[in-house]
């Protein structure tokens, strides 16, 4: 029986994420504490409304899709103290609250790290700087969709993708909140109707449509493999996916590492 292998949140849009024992699935769709802060361009640092709800377009604000050099950087959230702190190596970036100053700080780490990598360029463009970094690190609202959604892979296709180059592909690569173990490869592109994990119902989706944020290697920033053709040719995807998308039934719940999951189309 397929189980729940890893758990994951991203407290801060495009950086590093957070490995949990469990994670709150809220009834709105959305993960507790996920993507609870972001740092978005000067001109796009308040939401746009789509299908009456709030959002936040991906490519307006810092994302590992334009910007894989903020893979180099590791993150750590205080969730209690509302604290963020940025490092390289051993060198720390930046450790500041949410507070304005300690907003600014971290804007200003954010602005002069990337400025010093090949995707500093981007900063150039019109309406790009300077950067805000904007949410009360609490709700999670920063999802690339409007309906939040939890994110699902099977281990056992990203190790099938990770056989077919010489670049290291782990699970990182995908962000999904969810990882599981247990299926075949692909086999959850397959899945329609709800599934049970633990003890939250959900209902499949659709797979996840992916982007170049899949190509920047998790530890270097380098993007270096072409992710998204090898979907597409070597495992004859029309656009390339990897992934299910989730809805919550029933008020959502608390998915732990180690639950069941079990298909029910009937339900």
């Amino acid at each position: 029986m397929p189980t729940v292998a890893a758990l994951y949140r991203y407290p801060v849009k495009g950086f590093t994420p957070e490995r949990r024992d469990e994670l709150v699935v809220q009834a709105d769709g959305r993960v507790a504490g996920d993507r609870v802060l972001a740092f978005r361009f000067a001109a796009a640092s308040e939401p746009e409304m789509r299908d009456g709800r709030e959002y936040w377009p991906k490519d307006r604000g810092l994302a590992l899709m334009e910007f894989p050099s903020l893979a180099r950087l590791r993150l750590a959230f205080d969730h209690v103290g509302l604290r963020v702190r940025l490092s390289v190596g051993e060198r720390v970036v930046a450790d500041a609250g949410l507070d304005p100053a300690g907003r600014r700080e971290l804007e200003e780490a954010i602005t002069s790290f990337l400025a010093e990598t090949p995707d500093g360029r981007r900063l150039a463009g019109d309406g790009v700087l300077p950067l805000r970094l904007v949410g009360d690190g609490v709700t999670s609202r920063f999802q690339d969709r409007p309906a939040g959604f939890v994110s699902l892979h099977g281990a056992a296709s990203v190790e099938a993708v990770d056989a077919t180059v010489p670049a290291p592909v782990d699970d990182r690569r995908f962000r999904s909140n969810i990882v599981i173990g247990g299926t075949t490869p692909w086999e959850e592109l397959g899945w329609a109707g709800r599934v049970r994990i633990g003890e939250v119902w959900f209902e499949v989706q659709r797979p996840i449509g992916r982007c170049a944020a899949i190509m920047a290697n998790p530890d270097t920033g380098e993007r270096d493999a072409r992710l998204l053709r090898i979907l597409t040719t070597q495992f004859a995807q029309d656009e390339a996916i990897l992934g299910v998308l989730l809805l919550p039934l029933e008020g959502g719940g608390t998915v732990r590492v180690g639950d069941a999951v079990t298909l029910d189309s009937t339900r």
